[in-house]
């Protein structure tokens, strides 16, 4: 039975991928190193494009992961957090293929995306506008591309580190293309808050997120044992090698770096015709 303090708590859900990065940053909320004061804080686990969807559809959750895709049109609803963007400095997303081929190779063909709201499927619609866009689950991906179904797809999550396993090869990885092209890194998920929880308590799911982010750096073996349980078979040292991809410097604050990033990404996705307008970027 909850005491009457527990009970009073609000509860704020925080919807974020099963993956092992996402689970990593809520490990100081998980373990007790990081609140949010008067709050109890709920993870949801859903993949992001449904978790793109649900912020769409329903705006239900008051703090959320969303591809910065999807930021696009959801920007009136809700700010962007400071902390939690996994941002690739020099990898991301990668088009896979069965065999080596160039990315302009996939013109007019079929290409699995992981949803038409991630950032995987803007940036492929930047860099190659002709190829044919289908959407499929994350993690059926690689199989789908190595049994045919697909001429390439778009990996993302775990499968970053382990698609040659699977016989797949490299095509393009848009974080690399970014670094050489850009000189920035490619900014892919955002964590976000609900415009109409008010601007303190807004602050204080900033504030909280950033403290959780840093309670698990602090204490990494125990959290990435933690993350491990969402990692979809990945082990220690992977994992580690994972979660370091995308839970740096820019994860616990976007800063300038991350800021230009995104403008650069909706600046690119105006001119691809992919959005109307670039959102204003409302950082928490």
């Amino acid at each position: 039975m909850s005491s009457p303090a527990s009970s009073a708590l609000r509860t704020l859900r925080f919807g974020h991928s099963p993956d092992a990065d996402d689970a990593f940053m809520f490990y100081g909320f998980h373990a007790g190193g990081a609140a949010i004061h008067g709050c109890r804080v709920e993870h949801v686990l859903e993949d992001i494009q449904s978790l793109n969807r649900r912020a769409l559809e329903s705006a239900d959750l008051e703090m959320t992961a969303i591809s910065a895709h999807a930021l696009a049109r959801l920007a009136d609803r809700y700010a962007v957090l400071r902390c939690g963007a996994s941002m690739g400095m020099g990898y991301g997303p990668v088009v896979v293929a069965r065999e080596r081929r160039s990315l302009h190779s996939l013109r007019g063909r079929p290409v699995a995306v992981p949803g038409p709201l991630t950032t995987a499927a803007l940036l492929l619609r930047i860099e190659c506008p002709e190829c044919l866009p289908i959407p499929l689950m994350f993690d059926r991906i690689p199989a789908a591309v190595a049994s045919g179904a697909f001429d390439a797809g778009v990996i993302i999550h775990e499968s970053q580190l382990t698609y040659q396993d699977e016989g797949l090869v490299k095509v393009t990885d848009f974080g690399e293309l970014w670094r050489d092209r850009e000189g920035l890194p490619v900014p892919l998920g955002l964590d976000v808050v609900r415009r109409d929880l008010g601007a303190e308590l807004m602050k204080a799911v900033s504030d909280g997120l950033q403290a959780s982010i840093q309670y698990a750096l602090d204490h990494e073996d125990e959290a990435l044992r933690y993350a491990l349980e969402f990692g979809r078979g990945l082990d220690m040292t992977k994992g580690r090698q994972f979660v370091r991809m995308y839970v740096n410097d820019l994860t616990l604050d976007m800063g300038d770096i991350g800021r230009r990033a995104l403008e650069r990404l909706y600046e690119l996705a105006v001119k691809a015709g992919a959005i109307e307008r670039a959102p204003e970027l409302d950082v928490v």
